[in-house]
């Protein structure tokens, strides 16, 4: 019976633990946060003000050639 209430309690904590849902953004490639990662940039804004933070190797290719 103990171990099981300890199993619970584990399960329960564990739970918690997991990232929260984020809201996914720039055609599901990036997420929205308040801070990006190292490896990550910013090129949109959110529509909840937050960044939404996209890998370089997603982003678009700037093209100096076209305005």
């Amino acid at each position: 019976m103990k171990l099981l209430l300890l199993t619970l309690a584990a399960l329960l904590l564990l739970s918690q633990l997991t990232p929260g849902s984020t809201r996914k953004c720039w055609n599901l490639r990036g997420k929205c946060r308040q801070k990006c990662f190292r490896k990550e940039r910013v090129y949109v804004y959110c529509t909840n003000n937050k960044m939404c933070c996209v890998k370089p190797k997603y982003q678009p290719k700037h093209l100096p050639w076209k305005v």
